[in-house]
């Protein structure tokens, strides 16, 4: 069984057949999803969809592209989701100075308020971070001074030096399709050597479709052709690629495991 550990269901692409989405995946052997938010009015859509579906958990959270029409958002707005039984993730959240679409210090702000809350309910942090590695790593070592707190750095992209320094803080890595993209060997050459227990497969679709199905809509299913690659990549058999991904997600997850 494979999961998508990071996955935006509610979003244009793959929202008007969603149940056909999730249909596919099932059959791609894809036994668990992620439902990723990224803004306040999604929280009430996710939430849904993991209510009717079996297989599909929550997170809550602000993308940093979002954080300004967020700044005032307080923990109590995240707490009081939080405990709903589907809700399985803080975030998605962290910083983003490729597209500048927010003030850095409200993304700063925002990122710590987070990971207040990860650190407090022991949900798992879903960090995004895009040319941002030195205010990223700097956060979350500040932030694992004053308590200890799950969390994974999604869709990752980051030099090699970036993930030692996560990997070090005993942060979790979760590859894209991406690494599948003829232009990423430096991705592949870290993917390569993510440690077996930290190692977690998405396809934050409907964006960055794996080969071989570039220029498409990015649907749950294509995980598989990412673990595919991924498994080659490192010399496994695709199977225990898939076994230790799900090890890793359910026990970062662990509300999803129980």
């Amino acid at each position: 069984m494979l999961v998508d550990s990071h996955c935006h269901l509610e979003y244009k692409g793959l929202v008007e057949d969603q149940q056909g989405v999730l249909s596919r995946a099932r059959e791609a052997g894809v036994g668990k999803f992620l439902n990723i938010s990224t803004r306040l009015s999604e929280w009430d859509q996710v939430i849904g969809t993991a209510e009717r579906e079996i297989d599909v958990w929550a997170s809550v959270g602000i993308h940093p592209h979002e954080a300004d029409v967020h700044a005032d958002l307080g923990r109590e707005a995240l707490l009081a989701k939080v405990n709903h039984p589907k809700v399985a993730g803080i975030g998605e959240t962290g910083l983003d100075y490729y597209y500048d679409k927010s003030d850095r210090g409200v993304q700063r702000d925002l990122f710590r308020m987070h990971i207040g809350v990860a650190r407090e309910t022991g949900l798992p942090l879903i960090v995004h971070t895009r040319d941002a590695e030195a205010d990223t790593l700097e956060i979350l070592e500040d932030e694992k001074g004053k308590g200890d707190f799950p969390a994974l750095i999604h869709c990752f992209t980051a030099t090699a030096a970036f993930g030692a320094r996560v990997l070090e803080m005993g942060l979790s890595i979760s590859i894209s399709g991406i690494v599948t993209f003829k232009n990423a060997k430096k991705l592949q050459e870290t993917a390569k050597d993510v440690p077996a227990d930290r190692l977690l497969v998405e396809t934050d679709s409907p964006f960055l479709a794996p080969v071989p199905h570039r220029g498409k809509s990015c649907e749950p299913a294509y995980v598989a052709d990412t673990a595919r690659f991924l498994a080659e990549l490192r010399g496994a058999p695709v199977e225990l690629l898939a076994d230790q991904t799900t090890a890793n997600f359910q026990r970062l997850f662990s509300k999803v495991a129980a």
